[in-house]
């Protein structure tokens, strides 16, 4: 999760209000999904085997193929799916989005983990590479089933690690990393894995804290039982020539550790308040200015992908615009939309 300033604080939930679009982008009216439909649990009675390796994808190290033009889907809240010629990584991908009580005032931390495979298996393609930033339930949810049914490698903490063992992935699947890596995936396709915090509400705390290491007790059966694990980040290359991009999970950073990564783009999550001492200039410096700035984490992520995201009213988005646009006027600003795929310079190619 990003700041976690609902926790402590009520806010009034009732403004839906636009999304501005600035810098010359149309403007779009934010509109309310269709309500959640039947969920299955999350937790399964017997895991699911391992899809079989395909010689097509290679072994998840790209088998020496050279990646061809890089395309770019939101999948709401921090998500993205990129997709590098015929390969696909996918960030945080949270699809199913079901209710907590978190957006109408009555949150429950004792709600069921659960995963819709048709609404995931519809956005993610055949990926061969996940990122987790870390693991709380809205950023790991859906990544036990995309590991299960893909085979796909999963790069996230000891934490992740532990958490998806205990929910029937295969734990060769996973590579552990804790930030400083440079991973090569073949093809042109890196990963620099880059220390991160999570972001922090008024208290300067936030829901779901602690890490593991080693498997819980019991498989998880609620979102409290996925804590947050530490939180990394990513800078990923897609492609020979790039695009590079930044994505984070949560509206936090070391400064220190991303000095120098000079990201093309960079996926910057919107914060709920102002814990974090001048988060927008002083992340902009550190990263020399990026060419394109996209702001996530800022919709209601429990209402479906099938409409315009619907504002988080806890996010000030307008505020994240005008600061990026103070501190980086050179910057392009791109606010995303569910449906839309963008080129390798985060403009639109086509509506889904």
């Amino acid at each position: 999760m990003t700041q976690d300033t609902r926790f402590t604080d009520r806010t009034d939930r009732t403004d839906r209000t636009d999304v501005p679009f600035r810098r010359g982008f149309d403007r779009r009216t934010v509109l309310r999904g269709a309500a959640l439909g039947a969920a299955s649990p999350l937790f399964p009675a017997a895991a699911a085997p391992a899809a079989a390796a395909d010689p097509a994808r290679g072994n998840g190290n790209g088998g020496g193929r050279v990646a061809g033009p890089a395309s770019w889907r939101w999948l709401g809240t921090a998500g993205w799916r990129i997709d590098v010629g015929d390969r696909t990584v996918l960030f945080d991908p949270y699809l199913t989005r079901f209710p907590t009580g978190l957006f109408d005032g009555a949150f429950d931390p004792a709600t069921r983990l659960r995963t819709r495979p048709e609404v995931v298996d519809a956005h993610i393609g055949r990926p061969e590479l996940v990122l987790v930033s870390h693991s709380h339930w809205d950023h790991l949810g859906d990544v036990p089933h995309i590991a299960r049914t893909t085979g796909a490698r999963v790069v996230g903490t000891e934490t992740t690690y532990h958490l998806l063992v205990s929910l029937g992935v295969d734990a060769g699947q996973i590579s552990v990393v804790k930030g400083g890596e440079v991973l090569d995936f073949g093809g042109g396709i890196t990963v620099e894995v880059v220390p991160s915090l999570h972001s922090r509400n008024k208290k300067c705390a936030y829901f779901a804290p602690g890490t593991l290491n080693a498997p819980p007790a019991r498989a998880p059966r609620t979102i409290s039982d996925l804590p947050e694990g530490d939180t990394l980040a990513f800078r990923v290359t897609a492609g020979e020539g790039g695009p590079s991009a930044f994505l984070m999970g949560a509206s936090d950073f070391s400064e220190r550790a991303v000095r120098g990564l000079r990201p093309d783009l960079a996926m910057i999550a919107v914060p709920a308040g102002t814990a974090t001492h001048r988060y927008v200039p002083r992340l902009l410096r550190a990263l020399d200015g990026p060419d394109v700035v996209v702001p996530v984490h800022w919709d209601n992520f429990e209402v479906p992908l099938d409409g315009s995201p619907v504002r988080d009213p806890a996010m000030d988005l307008e505020a994240f615009l005008a600061q990026v646009e103070e501190v980086s006027p050179a910057t392009r600003v791109v606010v995303p939309d569910y449906r839309t795929v963008y080129d390798a310079a985060m403009r639109p190619e086509n509506r889904r």
